[in-house]
């Protein structure tokens, strides 16, 4: 196994690399301490003779410059295969502004080719490629040098069953016409706002049930401090301060040092120095927001407005249409989803594109009273009304 420690090195593999149809990619990263992730080893590998074909490239040696992978993952005329690429593209988005494209993720593929939801590279290895992962070196600090030889063939391992995975994948949806469904999915992951988190929007993702607009206002003010501060110091937003000492300090609103002192919840270095003046700073801030600037609260669904019986229904169609089809359920349509249908949603993701075509449209005429759900033996069938 060969580890590239210069940008001469890199550069030949890459100009290599560019020849071959594919390229296989991954990454070991550490984000314990750091609010963007560590690069500590990148792995490639294309369809080649088996020896000059792989290799690790290693991101922490002093004045290797990774321009050359960055113009590969820019080369049009290579596809770039990742496994469940989300933390992989989002390290290479922030660190070289570059979305290797074309993309192909072998996990989303799986969904659509019927292996089940969310499943594992180490599942893909052994049902298509028939061999096994070592999983001994799956927790290690990958930021260490030197390497092992069992942290470098694990880390090999990650790329080279890859290439038999996306060869049997790719045929396969190919031989089923389902190709436009895996690159439907992948417009997330190919769009630069999937990887930048704006501080102003960090207050959406708390888990709070005060709808009150001053609540979400103060709540607001802190989420965006606390988000700012993380990716400005490079540290985890926990370490900051913590949801729930968060959510403590809005209902609690301290005014000053003293009454901030009062938190129950808050880390000790949060509660002097720069961190306890945003937090002062942001709770009045949010304080002070005019009627016109506070955020408009979720509309929450009723459990009321739910039609119970009609979301059993739809959970039985979505069941029945996703094992007609061979695609994961949660690739379909969520558990939210059916609710939101049942409550008397008529749009959303489930009714767009090929989930219209497997579920969506048979999902509106269920509502409708055009069909019902009949039961013959272990098949659901679809009957006219």
């Amino acid at each position: 196994m060969r580890t590239l420690l210069t940008t001469e090195a890199l550069a030949a593999f890459c100009e290599q690399a560019a020849k071959a149809p594919y390229v296989t990619v991954d990454t070991e990263f550490l984000r314990e301490r750091t609010y963007y992730s560590k690069l500590c080893l990148v792995q490639l590998a294309y369809p080649g003779d088996g020896k000059t074909d792989a290799v690790l490239v290693d991101p922490l040696v002093e004045g290797i410059d990774l321009a050359p992978l960055y113009d590969l993952f820019r080369d049009e005329g290579v596809v770039k295969v990742f496994h469940a690429a989300r933390q992989d593209l989002e390290i290479f988005a922030i660190e070289g502004d570059v979305i290797p494209s074309p993309l192909f993720d072998t996990q989303v593929a799986a969904m659509v080719c019927g292996f089940g939801e969310q499943v594992g590279y180490e599942t893909l290895v052994r049902k298509v490629a028939r061999a096994s992962v070592d999983k001994s070196s799956r927790f290690t600090d990958w930021s260490r040098r030197p390497l092992s030889d069992a942290q470098k063939s694990y880390a090999l391992a990650d790329v080279t069953h890859l290439r038999t995975i996306y060869e049997h994948l790719s045929a396969e949806l190919q031989k089923s016409g389902r190709t436009p469904w895996v690159e439907e999915e992948l417009d997330v992951l190919r769009d630069p706002a999937t990887y930048r988190v704006e501080p102003r929007d960090a207050y959406l993702r708390l888990k709070t049930r005060n709808p009150s607009p001053r609540y979400l206002a103060i709540a607001r003010e802190l989420a965006a401090f606390r988000e700012d501060y993380a990716q400005t110091h490079n540290v985890p937003r926990t370490r900051v301060f913590k949801d729930d000492a968060l959510l403590e300090l809005v209902a609690n609103k301290p005014k000053d040092i003293n009454e901030l002192g009062k938190a129950r919840l808050l880390l000790r270095e949060a509660r002097r120095g720069a961190i306890a003046e945003g937090i002062l700073k942001a709770v009045a801030d949010g304080l002070a927001v005019d009627r016109d600037g506070l955020p408009t609260p979720p509309k929450q669904k009723s459990r009321d407005q739910i039609n119970g019986a009609l979301a059993d229904l739809l959970r039985v169609l979505l069941k029945a249409k996703a094992e007609q089809a061979g695609v994961a359920q949660k690739l379909i349509a969520t558990a939210s989803d059916l609710d939101d249908i049942a409550a008397g949603a008529r749009t959303g993701d489930w009714v767009k594109g090929w989930r219209g075509e497997v579920f969506g449209t048979d999902a509106l005429r269920l509502c409708n009273g055009q069909i019902a759900l009949a039961c013959k033996g272990q098949d659901v069938r679809i009957v006219p009304l």
